[in-house]
């Protein structure tokens, strides 16, 4: 797998500290995107699913895949979501596909049920909003994946002040 950087403890992809793991390649070029040094396919580092779940494991927090995008690095992301699993960790994925895009990608269909939030859609410089939990976008979604289908999005409703007081 192509890996840019693996942060762990870090607060900014989802709830509590959570170990973020940047995926090289992306090819959404979303403009005004914050991370365009993840875009070439071949960015970072090769690294092996197990290498990365070690680190996962050695850390403890719960996962978030982002990037680039990580869709892109297709059925590794899978054996990998399930090594995370299975450690009983959480993982969240951002991604530019939307949700209903993600069901004719093949591994995409085998990612999902190791996955608590999918944050879709891509990042539109127009409606950039600092104040938004967890995105950069308005168009952006966190879609809680158990509650949704493919024809139905049901987003995820936690409040991030109730996880501190």
């Amino acid at each position: 797998m192509r890996v840019i950087d693996i942060v762990p403890g870090t607060s900014v992809d989802g709830p509590g500290l959570r170990t973020s793991i940047y995926f090289a390649g992306c090819h959404h070029a979303c403009p005004g995107c914050h991370n365009p040094q993840s875009w070439p396919m071949d960015a970072g580092k090769e690294m092996t699913v197990g290498e990365i779940a070690a680190i996962v494991s050695e850390h403890g927090f719960d996962v978030t895949f982002t990037g680039g995008d990580p869709i892109y690095q297709g059925d590794e992301l899978v054996e990998l979501a399930r090594a995370i699993h299975s450690q009983g960790k959480t993982i969240w994925c951002y991604t530019g596909f939307l949700f209903d895009q993600l069901f004719s990608i093949p591994s995409a269909v085998a990612l999902l049920p190791y996955l608590e939030v999918v944050v879709d859609g891509p990042f539109v410089e127009a409606l950039r909003d600092i104040s938004l939990q967890f995105r950069g976008s308005s168009n952006q979604r966190l879609v809680d994946v158990g509650k949704s289908t493919h024809n139905q999005v049901v987003e995820w409703g936690k409040d991030f002040t109730e996880l501190f007081f």
